[in-house]
């Protein structure tokens, strides 16, 4: 199988997500605009970067950034990346998540 770059262990810079990565942790969001689930994603990433300091949340549009999301192999919105402080993808989840899911996810992240 094909490994695409945003696979566990690869690294996204902020030139490529178009925003500052975070000081501990950044939650990407790939999101359309007509997505449900994307809406009820935006709020739980919010949530959870705002408890904790040097995490922040970047939700990007996917028809506006049709090569990223080609170059990641996205399918699918949402689709959620959890960055450590470099920019390396510690999670990667297509779907609405769990805000559970996500506090763990970013556990792993600011190790």
């Amino acid at each position: 199988m094909e490994r695409k770059q945003g696979d566990v262990g690869d690294v996204l810079t902020a030139q490529q997500i178009g925003a500052q990565l975070g000081e501990r942790a950044t939650l990407v969001q790939i999101s359309s605009a007509f997505c449900q689930p994307c809406r009820a994603t935006r709020r739980i990433l919010e949530d959870v970067a705002g408890m904790v300091e040097g995490v922040v949340h970047v939700e990007i549009d996917a028809e506006s950034h049709l090569e990223l999301v080609r170059d990641l192999g996205i399918t699918g919105t949402p689709t959620v990346f959890v960055l450590d402080a470099a920019g390396r993808v510690v999670r990667r989840a297509g779907g609405q998540p769990r805000k559970p899911d996500v506090i763990a996810a970013l556990g792993e992240a600011v190790r």
